[in-house]
């Protein structure tokens, strides 16, 4: 066709902003918890014909002509993710983390009903009932926070729970650094006679990889991006038990959505059967290695983490002791080519857009080969800024070490 151009010949612009960002992606080193790089093999899934096609429904059950082979493709993705975490039901159209959140809640629940979740500060999510998020504004939200130590307190959670009966709880986190104990979770639900909801969106690919205990064989119903520890594209999933399944296809569509991403879909696919592999399992454990490593060289330098240390992929740091916010310390760092995302800290007395702490997570770093000496260089590197953070020149050097660093462990090998 002679409308088909290659993106260089056609838009310029766009090309290069492209070519820059991963040039970016290659030079600086990449903390935020809940980034990673995704593989070729699903960078190549998303970007094929099967954006092209419509496919509202399920497999052998759709609303447009022409999908057997689309059917094919959401099939082994279901059949895939099912054997990576042991579950009886998996939708695989779920487009974000939010959106199945939502999903979950429409199957379950009707608008107005007490759900029982994370205190945003103390480590949840916005989509666990904060007042300004659509969970928080459709559901009647109470919540549980961490104890002083930073650590959920799961008498307390059951204290709660025991007062304010809630139809559901909610297990997860966007920046808690300790595993969760799923049984408990579940025998407290059960006591109240609520539904258990695990959100594992940040540490899928750790549950994944056998280095994280897993709330499927206990949970009603669990959700999860597919962007984050599992490596895959920008996407969710939800599993559930075999007598919800049918309550959370029809939440999802037509519930919540139109027509799935084919080929996000594809590539979810592919994320999966990685996942699958021995490798993988090797990987998270590296992740979580890299992560501990990198607390206890924090805390060595005189940095408070928030619990004292991580079980998993991230550490939020209290950065109140060192007289810097989480937003002048995230600018810092960014000037040295280290991303981070500025983070609340429990009962954080700054406002939301100037918090007290930063969130750090391993999982970028450890795809690109990363392991303790390069995390224990990285670190220093990191301290050294914050000390320096109104020095231009110091802040510089660090960023040409940095560039050098990263120069020995490419993404994408040529």
């Amino acid at each position: 066709m002679e409308n088909i151009k290659s993106l260089s010949s056609f838009d310029q612009e766009i090309f290069d902003l492209i070519e820059k960002e991963t040039k970016r992606q290659e030079d600086e080193i990449e903390l935020i918890a809940s980034e990673n790089y995704a593989s070729p093999a699903v960078l190549e899934a998303m970007a094929s014909s099967l954006n092209n096609k419509y496919s509202e429904g399920y497999p052998g059950k759709r609303y447009y002509g022409g999908n057997a082979i689309i059917d094919d493709v959401e099939t082994l993705a279901i059949e895939r993710l099912k054997k990576l975490f042991g579950a009886e039901h998996a939708n695989v159209q779920a487009l974000s983390g939010s959106p199945a959140n939502a999903a979950v809640y429409m199957a379950f629940l009707e608008p107005g009903d007490k759900v029982l979740g994370l205190k945003l500060d103390h480590g949840g999510h916005l989509s666990h009932g904060h007042s300004v998020n659509f969970s928080g504004r459709l559901y009647n939200f109470v919540q549980y926070e961490v104890a002083e130590n930073g650590v959920i307190d799961m008498e307390k959670v059951r204290e709660v729970a025991l007062k304010e009966k809630p139809k559901m709880i909610v297990a997860g986190f966007s920046a808690y650094s300790r595993d969760l104990d799923w049984k408990k979770f579940k025998e407290i639900a059960d006591e109240v006679g609520a539904y258990t909801f695990a959100d594992i969106a940040h540490i899928a690919g750790l549950i994944a990889g056998g280095c994280l205990s897993s709330p499927v064989p206990y949970f009603d119903v669990v959700s999860s991006t597919t962007h984050k520890t599992l490596r895959g594209p920008r996407g969710a999933f939800i599993l559930c038990k075999e007598q919800f399944a049918k309550q959370i296809d029809r939440a999802i569509f037509p519930g919540m959505q139109g027509g799935p991403h084919d080929h996000i879909t594809a590539a979810k696919a592919v994320a999966f059967k990685e996942a699958l592999q021995p490798e993988f399992k090797i990987y998270c454990q590296q992740i979580i290695k890299n992560a501990k490593t990198m607390a206890e060289k924090f805390m060595e330098l005189g940095y408070e983490i928030v619990s004292g240390g991580t079980d998993n992929h991230l550490m939020v740091i209290d950065l109140r002791n060192k007289n810097i916010s989480g937003l002048e310390a995230e600018k810092a760092l960014e000037k040295i080519g280290v991303s981070v995302s500025r983070s609340t800290i429990p009962n954080d007395p700054a406002p939301p857009m100037r918090p007290s702490g930063v969130r750090i997570g391993t999982p970028a770093i450890t795809t690109r080969g990363f392991e303790e000496q390069e995390v224990l260089m990285a670190t220093e590197f990191i301290d050294l800024a914050l000390r320096n953070k109104d020095d231009e020149k110091v802040l510089s050097e660090i960023k040409e070490k940095i560039k050098e660093l990263c120069s020995k462990f490419p993404i994408y090998k040529k």
